[in-house]
């Protein structure tokens, strides 16, 4: 199976397989195919995994996309302007995700509801109790907001983060939350009352333009009734 990210600002990825191959994404999640593509749908995991991913963010019924014969090619589009993301996991390997991440993966990969363990975690990381686990073996294709920076925190090395920005991490980071100091800071810095704090080791992906933030931007112009 091969994959080909194109494009900037509006990418889209092109998964081209050989017969046997497959690949399955949300309900939805498809832009545009070519070969001989055989489509099912299901919950996948049955009905209490399909519950699962929904709290996750992501729909209750997957699509699996197969190749039939010769070569075929699916095409994804990300929901929002930002950045597709492609991993490799290796069995075992898993990538804790924010919501609504998951894209499209390769048969063989698992995705899964992640809880937060931490209660001022769940309560103030932006995010929730629930974050989406991915793991492998195989490909899987992540979607997130805005531009991407990574980072490699080494052991006990922390950072502070407005929690909107975290795409993704190892599960070998630890996550936490820590009120902002100072009321001037609380009630005129525009970064709410907490920070979220990644210690290390492990990777982190931070992204530029979280969704809600987009969002928020774009109502400003919208009309409201009565106006």
């Amino acid at each position: 199976m091969q994959y080909q990210i194109v494009g900037g600002l509006l990418p889209s990825v092109d998964v081209t397989m050989q017969a046997g191959e497959s690949v399955f994404t949300e309900s939805g999640g498809m832009a545009w195919m070519m070969g001989d593509v055989k489509m099912e749908t299901s919950t996948r995991g049955g009905l209490l995994a399909g519950l699962g991913r929904k709290l996750a963010g992501e729909s209750l019924f997957m699509t699996t996309y197969a190749c039939q014969s010769g070569q075929a090619t699916v095409t994804f589009t990300p929901e929002a302007p930002g950045t597709i993301l492609a991993f490799e996991l290796q069995a075992g390997q898993s990538l804790i995700c924010q919501k609504d991440a998951f894209m499209a993966a390769q048969e063989g990969v698992t995705l899964e509801m992640h809880f937060r363990k931490r209660l001022g975690a769940g309560l103030f990381g932006g995010e929730g109790f629930v974050l989406q686990k991915v793991s492998g073996p195989g490909l899987v294709l992540l979607e997130l907001a805005g531009d991407m920076r990574q980072y490699t925190l080494q052991p006990g090395q922390a950072m502070r983060v407005d929690p909107g920005h975290i795409g993704l991490y190892d599960p070998t980071v630890d996550y936490d939350i820590e009120s902002v100091k100072g009321l001037t800071n609380v009630l005129f810095s525009g970064e709410g009352l907490f920070l979220a704090t990644l210690k290390g080791p492990g990777r982190v992906w931070l992204q530029s333009m979280p969704l809600s933030n987009l969002a928020m931007k774009i109502s400003q112009y919208i009309p409201k009734s009565g106006s």
